[in-house]
């Protein structure tokens, strides 16, 4: 079988089940495990590569304002692949190329491949679609192997968990310039590891708030964990803005618990690499948790505050 994967978490699915030989091509985000960044490339984005956080959401909005994709398919390349499947995703046109230029594409081929379309709501829905990338991949046992790590995974965390019914308040910021907070899984990783979301529901999209909004929320933990960035990325991007005063006075702020994440690889993407992000936010939510190596890293604190902005501009 012949595969190409247009997402990154398709990608890390196809390869934890085995399948480097299979995989044939790739989308330009598709980075782990390393040897997904030798495959050819069949998905290439038209945003600008040093676009600002402020210019990407102006251009993103533009984008889906004409119904537009973020991504060109490279027709030609994906011909010459000759996949017999093609996996991709209708969750979130930042992310990957429409079904709709994927069609378009697909009018070359003489023989069609089959097309399998993930669309995660939440974290059933993720687990779900490794069973279902490994039934359409021939890899069907791998898959429920996979899922039964996860589960046994997890299960352990939860016996781990204190009892309390304490849990810490916490907003986790998927963009910064302008605020967006996490939505679909992210509320339920924060919940499995002992913390309360104070802003998003499970299976719900992301969405806008303001800057007060997160004010008047008073988290007592603050997460910065902008799609697709890493843990040093999120942090300088976040110490390189300004904020008034009663930011300061934020109950997260004030007491030194922010925390930049390693969102690529732990939460942005639904993939099998969630569980370690839920191991993360257990060690964060309960610091004496013994955790994997790898979880212990995802999270950077973010010593120094960020700037106060004027008076005058508050």
């Amino acid at each position: 079988m012949r595969i190409v994967s247009l997402l990154p978490s398709a990608t890390e699915i196809l390869f934890a089940l085995g399948l480097d030989r299979e995989i044939v091509g790739v989308s330009h985000e598709c980075d782990f495990p390393s040897r997904a960044r030798t495959k050819p490339v069949v998905i290439h984005s038209r945003l600008p590569h040093d676009a600002s956080p402020v210019e990407i959401d102006r251009l993103v909005g533009e984008y889906v304002h004409r119904g537009e994709s973020l991504y060109a398919v490279d027709a030609e390349v994906l011909e010459a692949l000759a996949p017999d499947l093609i996996v991709t995703q209708d969750l979130c046109h930042v992310c990957a190329a429409s079904p709709d230029d994927l069609a378009t594409a697909l009018t070359r081929f003489e023989r069609r491949p089959d097309v399998l379309c993930l669309n995660p709501q939440d974290l059933g829905d993720v687990w779900r679609d490794i069973l279902w990338v490994g039934e359409e991949s021939c890899r069907g046992p791998q898959a429920e192997a996979l899922l039964k790590q996860i589960g046994v995974r997890l299960g352990a965390l939860e016996q781990k968990l204190p009892l309390s019914a304490d849990r810490s308040r916490v907003a986790f910021l998927e963009w910064l310039q302008p605020f967006y907070v996490g939505g679909h899984w992210v509320p339920e990783m924060i919940h499995r590891a002992g913390g309360e979301d104070v802003f998003g529901r499970s299976g719900t999209p992301s969405f806008r708030v303001m800057m007060e909004d997160v004010i008047d929320a008073a988290p007592e933990i603050l997460l910065i964990a902008p799609c697709g960035y890493g843990a040093e990325q999120a942090r300088d991007e976040y110490k390189s803005m300004s904020f008034p005063e009663p930011w300061h006075a934020i109950p997260a702020v004030r007491n030194g618990r922010v925390y930049a994440l390693e969102a690529s690889s732990y939460f942005s993407r639904p993939g099998p690499r969630l569980a370690t992000g839920i191991e993360a936010l257990a060690k964060l939510f309960h610091p004496a948790l013994d955790v994997s190596r790898e979880a212990e890293t995802a999270i950077l604190p973010i010593t120094a505050g960020a700037r106060t902005a004027r008076a005058a501009s508050v």
